[in-house]
């Protein structure tokens, strides 16, 4: 064999190992997207429930609501194609075990789906049920969903007459038995579909009243007036939904989103006007794809503390 053929056959064996690696690059690439894609599918969203808890100093907050508990979980999104009714249904007994002074609820209660939105609204009481049957005070307001289904005025009727109080841009006080001044749970609309109007929602709490603030949105807590949220909570983003660890920028939302906006957890301090604090919980149910990764449903217990 001459040279020249030498060199050919090295060349198809150099181009045929090549080949192999690559096949076997892909195929181990393959494998891998798989077992994530089947984690972030099945398991994160359906067995992992992350219990965040936080602490929160209210100016004004009388003696008897020190070390009270107020619980918060968002984004059920029920009607979407394979949603984590499971998953309610767990924080739901979860919160009805701990018995908190009330529960918030920042909105997107339903999905786009084929199904009649009657049926939706239904299964939403259905599984928010336990909590008004155990006598916990429940609060909500609607999200960009909630909305874009032509939902509220449904979800809103139905809330009500199963003991959720519904806040559109208004501020109520909590019943309770603790004495001292009173809390007020203030509730503004999201601001994504034009429906935020914070000041018409302040308007309804006296000055230096202790107060939460309830949003669907975090982009509306840098219109809050200073002072006005010493504990602000919002939902909407699904902590990114899939978030690369340790890289909050990576991730669905803060690659899609065209305006700043805090995905998880607490706003950093240059975020909003003085005075005011906000903590963006992770939700529990999906947007366009049933699938969360490095971002596991959240249940979020604040407790209260004189400033």
């Amino acid at each position: 064999m001459n040279s020249s053929a030498h060199a050919d056959e090295g060349r198809r064996h150099r181009h045929s190992r090549v080949r192999s690696w690559l096949t076997g690059i892909v195929a181990v690439l393959a494998v891998l997207g798989l077992l994530v894609t089947g984690y972030g599918v099945a398991v994160e969203p359906r067995l992992f429930l992350d219990e965040e808890r936080i602490q929160a100093r209210i100016p004004g907050l009388g003696p008897g609501w020190e070390g009270a508990e107020v619980m918060v979980f968002s984004d059920l999104q029920v009607g979407m194609w394979w949603d984590n009714t499971g998953m309610i249904e767990r924080v739901v007994e979860t919160t009805v075990a701990a018995d908190p002074e009330a529960v918030l609820l920042p909105g997107d209660f339903v999905y786009r789906s084929e199904a009649d939105l009657d049926e939706r609204v239904q299964d939403v009481t259905r599984l928010l049920d336990p909590l008004t049957g155990a006598g916990i005070p429940v609060y909500a307001v609607m999200g960009n969903h909630d909305y874009a289904v032509g939902a509220v005025e449904e979800l809103t009727t139905a809330f009500e007459e199963h003991g959720i109080e519904v806040l559109a841009n208004e501020a109520v006080p909590v019943p309770g038995a603790a004495p001292g001044p009173g809390l007020f749970m203030v509730g503004i609309g999201p601001s994504s579909v034009g429906k935020a109007a914070p000041q018409e929602a302040f308007d309804g709490v006296p000055e230096a009243a202790p107060r939460l603030v309830m949003m669907h949105d975090p982009t509306t807590f840098p219109e809050l007036p200073a002072g006005a949220a010493p504990m602000a909570v919002a939902g909407h983003t699904h902590c990114g939904q899939i978030a690369v660890p340790l890289l909050s920028r990576w991730s669905y939302l803060g690659l899609t989103e065209e305006e700043e906006i805090v995905a998880d957890g607490f706003a950093p301090p240059d975020y909003g006007a003085e005075g005011n604090e906000m903590f963006v919980t992770c939700g529990i149910g999906f947007s366009l794809a049933p699938v969360r990764i490095n971002a596991p449903p959240q249940l979020l217990t604040i407790e209260l503390h004189r400033a």
